[in-house]
């Protein structure tokens, strides 16, 4: 898959943001991997173009189901309604985990192996734009109903900061992308590419799909 390159957007300027990403055909994260275990499925869509010095992603999602309790970054996102990207640059056999929750709360890592994760410090989470649709940065318990809520990332290649990345173009990487929320009340494990393991684990890059980001 080829990641679009569109110039001159400016990640304050919403509506041009808008327009472009309505340029981008969305594409689904439904692979529920383990039905028998985990069979609700929330409707995930994602959209992904680069311009050069940012990436720029987005998640729609309809679920019945939301909750957003972690207060800060770099903690337990992935128990709160979440969205993940998981990119390995080249043909590192290393990758980075952008985690976010549903009011924008980030954790980022880099790592081989769940053994030995480097998780980013504030100041480089920091210069990941994050906007949402629901209120930026506020906790709530879990919401039954249903719940529509949007994610958008603004990603420099510096927040790939065990590599020295200063442009998007042209680079070849491996990546998918999850939505999960292991503390809700219905718990989901979905990704864009199928996993093909025995329970859940989003951190299996051999399942990675192989993408280039258009010169």
């Amino acid at each position: 898959m080829e990641i679009r390159k569109i110039e001159g957007i400016d990640p304050e300027n919403r509506k041009a943001v808008e327009e472009a990403f309505a340029q981008i055909s969305p594409r689904p994260i439904a692979c529920c991997n383990w039905p028998d275990d985990y069979p609700y499925a929330p409707q995930v869509r994602f959209r992904m173009f680069h311009t050069g010095k940012l990436l720029m992603l987005r998640f729609d999602v309809e679920e019945n189901y939301t909750a957003a309790r972690v207060d800060r970054d770099n903690g337990q996102v992935w128990t709160d309604s979440c969205v993940e990207f998981f990119i390995s640059p080249g043909n590192d056999s290393g990758y980075y985990n952008f985690e976010t929750t549903c009011i924008g709360h980030m954790l980022l890592g880099y790592q081989h192996s769940r053994a030995d994760a480097n998780r980013a410090r504030q100041e480089i989470i920091d210069r990941v734009k994050r906007t949402t649709s629901l209120p930026f940065g506020e906790p709530f318990e879990e919401r039954e109903g249903d719940n529509h809520w949007s994610v958008m990332l603004a990603i420099p290649p510096q927040a790939l900061f065990c590599h020295r990345i200063d442009d998007w173009s042209g680079l070849e990487a491996r990546i998918n992308l999850y939505k999960c929320g292991d503390n809700l009340s219905h718990p989901h494990f979905l990704s864009w590419r199928p996993i093909q393991t025995e329970k859940p684990d989003f951190h299996r890059p051999e399942f990675f799909e192989r993408i280039l980001f258009e010169k």
